[in-house]
């Protein structure tokens, strides 16, 4: 939308615009008129007096019935007191020195009133409130309308309230020039939109309930038309990119690679490695997205994109996470590929914390082109690494890195490189279309033939007895010549876990919520959260447990340490491993059949489903099993519930995005280079989302590069401007 970006300071004064910016963050007139009201009311139905909680920041609509002044005790000065009612309820307004108002505020007269609630001799009070008075004297008919008017309710701060921000609108809705319809005429008058300067002016200024209704839904359509848009014409720009084609004429590594396999390719991994194959054809660079369940087998379509660069001479990098990850997909790779032809592919590992030695004969073996795929974490992304022709970048869980980290890893190439990003959270079709729409999708859904069904249970801690019995059901598996993974929020007693994600403390790989938990999770908890170090000990402590070998793993430890203990766990010389969730992806023992999960509520859908999957991977069938305090209604508890009844990944994902809203998705997996949706809803506005993606495709089909429509241009290119700036700045 082609809205004034008018500072706001040069329009409402210092004093407001700085207000506004501290406390609400809008800086240009822009941005104000973006601030949608979040509901509307009539009058006399914002807070009751009688509901009000203290200590809350209210709005209420009230009458005065009582209007005086007193002194203040032992003290120079007044106090004006009114007391006021909603016809539910009384509390008192206060005002220090001020008895000037009593001018205005007189019994009788009706206004709305907002502060913050205090308490004085068990009385509500609001002290020093802001208010707004309604005309003394009105019409009846004006009354009627004055009642039904829609007032339109903003997010708002304690410092800055909901009719201080419909006042500064109201300043710049009166001098406001005409706003330019970026959309093009045959587009608004096929979806039955309203203008966009009308749906402005109707969404803050209704005059009835229809008016704002029919408002917004012009502007949800303006800004999935826009999100659409903006995401194809990005698609349409990398394609004018040069990249080396990677495709050899020869394939012989690749179908040497497939006749060793000792099983057959999924139809599922078939089609999606053609799919990729095709993209590495091009002489622009691939830009795709394949997502699949825990065990879909995309390591193995990803390392056979790896083989066919290798074929045509080229590198490949895969980006890993963590460290743990790092390793364990190295050593995944080495034993799938084979010692010789890893040893000829020059399958290399380079990580932050190896050896000076090996380090620098990392580097080496990248600059000479000697190491053809090479596996690293944050590492690869380093100023002093170098590659000699970087064909194929690979970005294993790309939700956990941001946009400015991916990019610092393409621009490694000479050319633009192919890239390949990979996930194993199911992103929702609607949600992929909105977030990465700029990308091509590839999706694996079958699992490989011989992975084990897994099934879940979940166990609360109010119930002892079922608490004793995972702890036997330990022993039985291990016993039984199996191994038991056991996950903790935390590293030990004096990690406070679910502060990590705002420290980014010493185990950030390990934080908690990076798939969303609920708001009532970040407070205190009722008990002390698992701790890994902790657990290890009460365990070893246990005597069902007591001949069981048990073993730590946390981020904490050093990558030596790290590598050490999941060797010995890999190796069957650890039974029991408590761990943090360092193994969340990409850990792969296929003797482990048991996954236990202490405070399961601690973590979010996917997360659980992803610890689920590191059991179930070899012969014997998996077990996981959720512990928790939550409360049978709460929502934690709903969410747990939701991952034990269903293995369905992509059924997950819709669950999950309705339990935590897709902002959090937005925002989370884009770091900053995509915007946080205004007023579209990602499931309620799937059929509008799709609709308008359609009606682009289209357009750009007409008119690529929008030379016959310079308005929308021009909006896309400011939509685009404000991105980049968004992902300089971190």
């Amino acid at each position: 939308m082609l809205l004034p970006t008018e500072k706001l300071d040069r329009v409402l004064g210092d004093r407001t615009a700085k207000s506004f910016a501290k406390h609400l963050g809008l800086l240009t007139v822009e941005d104000l008129l973006m601030h949608f009201p979040r509901r509307y009311s009539t009058r006399g139905e914002l807070t009751p007096i009688s509901e009000i909680p203290v200590g809350e920041p209210v709005t209420v609509v009230a009458d005065i019935v009582e209007v005086r002044e007193r002194r203040m005790k032992g003290k120079a000065g007044s106090i004006l007191e009114l007391k006021i009612t909603d016809g539910h309820g009384f509390m008192t307004l206060s005002f220090f020195n001020q008895a000037w108002r009593q001018k205005e505020l007189r019994p009788g007269t009706r206004g709305l009133f907002a502060g913050k609630v205090g308490s004085y001799q068990g009385k509500l009070q609001l002290s020093h409130p802001d208010y707004e008075l309604f005309p003394e004297e009105i019409s009846d008919e004006e009354a009627k309308r004055w009642a039904d008017l829609p007032i339109p309710i903003y997010p708002a701060a304690s410092s800055v309230t909901t009719w201080a921000i419909q006042r500064a609108i109201g300043v710049i809705l009166d001098t406001l020039p005409e706003i330019t319809d970026e959309l093009p005429p045959s587009i608004v008058q096929s979806n039955s939109l309203v203008p966009l300067d009308r749906a402005i002016h109707m969404i803050h200024r209704p005059e009835q309930h229809a008016d704002w209704k029919s408002a917004r839904d012009t502007l949800k359509f303006h800004e999935a038309f826009s999100l659409q848009a903006t995401l194809l014409l990005r698609r349409a720009k990398n394609r004018e990119q040069k990249a080396t084609p990677r495709i050899a004429k020869d394939a012989k590594l690749l179908a040497d690679f497939d006749r060793s396999l000792p099983f057959s390719l999924t139809s599922g991994q078939i089609s999606v490695g053609q799919e990729i194959s095709n993209d590495l054809a091009q002489s622009y660079p691939m830009n795709r997205l394949l997502q699949g369940e825990v065990g879909s087998g995309k390591t193995l379509v990803a390392l056979r994109a790896m083989i066919t660069v290798a074929d045509s001479k080229g590198q490949s990098a895969l980006l890993a996470p963590t460290e743990v990850l790092a390793a364990q997909h190295f050593q995944s790779l080495e034993k799938t590929l084979g010692v010789d032809l890893a040893k000829k592919l020059g399958l290399t590992l380079l990580t932050g914390q190896m050896a000076a030695a090996d380090r620098k004969r990392a580097l080496l073996q990248l600059v000479s082109g000697k190491a053809q795929i090479v596996v690293g974490t944050h590492a690869l992304i380093a100023e002093k690494v170098e590659f000699l022709d970087l064909g194929l970048v690979i970005i294993d869980e790309q939700h956990r890195f941001g946009v400015e980290q991916r990019e610092a890893l393409r621009l490694k190439g000479k050319q633009p490189p192919h890239v390949l990003t990979m996930t194993a959270t199911p992103i929702p079709r609607t949600l992929a279309v909105t977030v990465f729409g700029d990308l091509d999708i590839s999706t694996l859904t079958e699992l490989p033939s011989g992975r084990q069904a897994i099934t879940s249970h979940v166990v609360q801690l109010s119930q002892p007895q079922l608490v004793a019995r995972t702890w036997q059901r330990v022993a039985e598996e291990v016993n039984s010549g199996r191994q038991v993974f056991v996950v903790c929020p935390r590293i030990d007693e004096d990690d406070p876990g679910t502060d990590l994600i705002e420290s980014g403390g010493a185990a950030a790989e390990e934080q908690l919520f990076v798939d969303g938990a609920d708001n009532d999770l970040l407070k205190k908890p009722k008990q002390p959260l698992a701790s890994a170090i902790g657990m290890t000990q009460s365990l070893r402590d246990l005597p069902v447990l007591s001949n069981t070998f048990i073993e730590t793993l946390h981020g904490r430890m050093s990558s030596v340490e790290k590598a050490d203990v999941m060797a010995r766990f890999s190796a069957g010389e650890v039974d029991v491993l408590v761990s943090t969730t360092v193994i969340e992806v990409g850990v792969d023992v296929p003797n482990a059949s048991v996954m236990v999960i202490l405070d399961a509520d601690r973590f979010g859908v996917s997360q659980l489903h992803q610890l689920r999957g590191r059991v179930g991977r070899g012969a014997n069938a998996g077990l996981c099993l959720m512990l928790t305090s939550a409360e049978s209604d709460s929502l934690a508890f709903e969410r747990v519930t939701a991952v034990a009844k269903t293995l369905d990944g992509f059924a997950l994902s819709e669950i999950d995005l309705e339990l935590r809203r897709e902002g959090d998705v937005l925002g989370q997996s884009q770091s900053g280079s995509r915007s946080s949706l205004t007023l579209l809803r990602v499931l309620a506005d799937a059929g509008l989302i799709q609709s308008a993606r359609k009606q682009v495709d289209l357009l750009l089909e007409e008119d690529p590069t929008l030379e016959k429509h310079p308005a929308l241009a021009e909006s896309l290119a400011r939509i685009d401007q404000d991105q980049q700036l968004n992902l300089a700045k971190g």
